[in-house]
C-alpha cells in the first residue's frame, strides 16, 4: 500500500436514518484493539473452497475510475444485494466470493489504498477503485474490513465507509477480540467488558471505530485470531500475486518457530478462528441485518501457545524435524496469560455453526 492510504472516501450524502440500537449483545464504551490478527498458513489436502475463477471485470463497461475523487457513477449502479468491501484483502476476496455464490448477478465493490492490486480484485469480479473514489448511489450492504496500519485516519475511513452505506441492508466493521477486557485464561464471551479508552493508542483506534460504526446503526464483528489453508490455493483462488502472499505466511506457530527464543509463557491462551469461517460468519450477520450490535467470532477451544505449535507441526511425517525443534523451545516464566473466549450467543442468534470447529480438528490431530 501506498501513502494513499492516509487519503480518505469522498463521503456520499450522509444517510437520513434514526439511530437505533436494539441489541441483545452488550454495547460497550468505544473500545480499540491491535488488529494484528495471528495467521497461520498451514497446507493441507484439497483446496480452501470449490471456487471458479470469473472472468475479469471491464472497469470501463461499469463506469469506473480509479482516478483519485472521482465518481463510479451510473444508472441504477447499485441493485439490492451488491455489496461493497472496503479493504477486500484475503478476508474480504474470500466474503466475496460467498457473496457472489449466494446473490448471483450482484455487484460487488471493493475500495483499496492503491492500485496495486486492481486487476487481481477484477480477475474474481470484484469492481475495483481506489477509497477516495465515490459511488455515486449508496449500497446496501457494506463491510469494513480494512486494517487500521494502512490509514492516517481510521476512524475518519469508517466515518466515509457509514456514508456510502443506504441503511437498507447491513453494515459489518470486523474488529478484534482484543478489545475484551479478559486475561488470566479465564472464560470471557460477548458480556465481557471492553478495555477503556486510553489504556491503549492501539486498542484506541479499533474502539473510536467501532462507536463510528454502532452510533450509525452497523454492526461489529470481533474476531479472534485468524489462520488459513494452503497459501497456493490462496494465490490460485483469489488470484493474489506471490509477492504479497508471503505477509500471509506468518503464523503464531512459524514466528515462535524462527525466534526459538519467547518472552511469553507457553501456557498463554490463543483463540482462533479460519478465515473461511470468519468470512462465513461475518456474511450471515449481514443477512441478518441486526442494528448496533456487537458479535464474537471465535472456533471456542483456545489452545496455548506450545500446543499450538505443536500440532501444527505435528501433522506431517516430514515435519518431524520442526517437532523435535518445537520441543526445544524456550518460553519464558512471567507475563500476562490471555482469555478463553466463548461465542455461544452469536452462534445462537445468527444461526451460524463453523465449518472449522478446531485448529487441532483442521489439522487433523486427534485429541
Amino acid at each position: 500500500m501506498t501513502a494513499a492510504a492516509g487519503a480518505c472516501f469522498l463521503p456520499a450524502p450522509a444517510p437520513n436514518l434514526p439511530r437505533r440500537r436494539a441489541s441483545t449483545s452488550t454495547l460497550y464504551p468505544s473500545t480499540s484493539s491491535s488488529c494484528s490478527w495471528k495467521q497461520a498458513p498451514i497446507a493441507r489436502p484439497g483446496r480452501l473452497l470449490p471456487l471458479v475463477r470469473r472472468a475479469p471485470v471491464a472497469a470501463a463497461s461499469l463506469e469506473i475510475s480509479h482516478d483519485k475523487g472521482s465518481e463510479m457513477s451510473g444508472t441504477n449502479i447499485v441493485g439490492q444485494n451488491d455489496l461493497l468491501i472496503v479493504g477486500p484483502g484475503v478476508l474480504g476476496r474470500i466474503v466475496a466470493e460467498k457473496w457472489q455464490k449466494e446473490h448471483p448477478g450482484c455487484k460487488v465493490f471493493g475500495q483499496t489504498a492503491s492500485t496495486d492490486h486492481h486487476s487481481e480484485l477484477a480477475n474474481i469480479g470484484i469492481i475495483p477503485s481506489l477509497k477516495c473514489s465515490n459511488i455515486s448511489q449508496k449500497v446496501p450492504y457494506v463491510i469494513f474490513c480494512a486494517p487500521p496500519s494502512r490509514s492516517d485516519d481510521y476512524p475518519g475511513d469508517a466515518r466515509v465507509a457509514t456514508s456510502n452505506w443506504s441503511g437498507e441492508g447491513s453494515f459489518l466493521f470486523t474488529s478484534s477480540t482484543a478489545l475484551y477486557d479478559c486475561s488470566d485464561n479465564e472464560l470471557c464471551n460477548e458480556d465481557c467488558p471492553s478495555v477503556p479508552i486510553g489504556r491503549s493508542p492501539r486498542t484506541d483506534v479499533l474502539l473510536n471505530v467501532e462507536n463510528v460504526v454502532l452510533d450509525a446503526g452497523g454492526c461489529v464483528l470481533r474476531l479472534a485470531g485468524l489462520y488459513i489453508s494452503s497459501i497456493m490455493d490462496i494465490c490460485y483462488f483469489y488470484n493474489i500475486s506471490l509477492t504479497w502472499t508471503h505477509k500471509i505466511d506468518r503464523g503464531a506457530h512459524t514466528f515462535w518457530l524462527r525466534k526459538g527464543t519467547l518472552d511469553s509463557r507457553p501456557d498463554h491462551v490463543v483463540n482462533q478462528i479460519h478465515y473461511e469461517d470468519a468470512a462465513s460468519l461475518a456474511i450471515a450477520i449481514m443477512k441478518k441485518r441486526p442494528w448496533g450490535q456487537i458479535f464474537l467470532g471465535c472456533d471456542n477451544e483456545p489452545l496455548s501457545r506450545s500446543l499450538i505449535t505443536i500440532f501444527s507441526t505435528s501433522n506431517s511425517v516430514v515435519r518431524l524435524c520442526k517437532v523435535i525443534y518445537c520441543a526445544m523451545l524456550s518460553f519464558g516464566t512471567d507475563g500476562p496469560l490471555g482469555k478463553r473466549m466463548e461465542n455461544s450467543k452469536t452462534r445462537a442468534e445468527i444461526g451460524w455453526e463453523p465449518k472449522y470447529p478446531s485448529f487441532r480438528e483442521f489439522l487433523g490431530v486427534s485429541s
